[in-house]
């Protein structure tokens, strides 16, 4: 029996008397896009952010591969194999495209005295120019991250995050600020990241065209639980969810 990456049990976080997550279960199986949508203040961030370490939920189990890693850190976690982007951008500005993907992925590079002894790029460069061709960024490969397009800049940031080839990789938000003409392009580069690196993606995200064409499977969170988990086809067809949330 297959497990999954990511096994999330009976999560919940309380701030005060205000239940932000109430008992959140799902499960991330290898290769799969999971996507997590809901109206603002439906405990979507709270739950990423409880998954990711920056938050330590009061009572749930969090399991990466099998393994409890519930409360641990988020370097802890990148080292354990878990990437990730933010909804605002994490860039770089005043290093090269290049340098910013070769510095994502030091961290993962042994101790600091092994990496003082490691060539000028740490030994990346080829790991990061691979990265550089595929998400099609060759041509500003060179200039200042903070010089480029916020697009462009997207683009950095969500390969900075598959520098480390992690298993796991949260995705928060990929379209927010980006051009609506860009929004197909981000679609369709993580479907081939996922297709050509094995990896398995969570993503929150607002773009409902984004998410049904990107996610093999979706959480609908509201209030702090979960209302429905299934295909884009199953939750389109959803009237719970129609009601709640898409509207009918």
């Amino acid at each position: 029996m297959t497990k999954p990456v990511l096994e999330v049990s009976g999560l919940k976080k309380a701030y005060g008397a205000i239940q932000a997550v109430g008992g959140v279960s799902f499960r991330v199986m290898p290769g799969e896009i999971f996507g997590v949508i809901g109206p603002n203040g439906s405990g979507k961030t709270t739950m990423f952010n409880s998954v990711l370490g920056q938050i330590t939920p009061d009572e749930g189990r969090i399991a990466l591969n099998g393994r409890d890693i519930t409360g641990r850190s988020p370097m802890q976690l990148n080292r354990l194999g878990v990437g990730r982007t933010f909804q605002t951008l994490q860039v770089f500005g005043k290093m090269s495209v290049r340098d910013n993907l070769i510095v994502a992925a030091q961290e993962h590079r042994g101790s600091m005295f092994s990496r003082m002894f490691a060539p000028g790029d740490s030994g990346l460069g080829a790991k990061a120019d691979a990265l550089i061709d595929q998400f099609r960024i060759r041509h500003v490969a060179h200039k200042r991250a903070g010089e480029l397009s916020y697009g462009q800049q997207k683009l950095v940031d969500i390969a900075m995050a598959f520098m480390s080839e992690p298993a796991l990789v949260l995705l928060d938000e990929p379209c927010a600020g980006v051009n609506p003409s860009l929004v197909g392009g981000i679609s369709s580069l993580l479907k081939d990241l996922n297709r050509t690196r094995s990896g398995s993606f969570v993503v929150i995200e607002h773009n409902m065209d984004f998410v049904m064409d990107l996610c093999h499977r979706i959480m609908v969170m509201v209030e702090g639980q979960v209302m429905a988990i299934g295909t884009p086809a199953e939750i389109r067809a959803n009237k719970q969810v129609l009601d709640a949330y898409l509207g009918s």
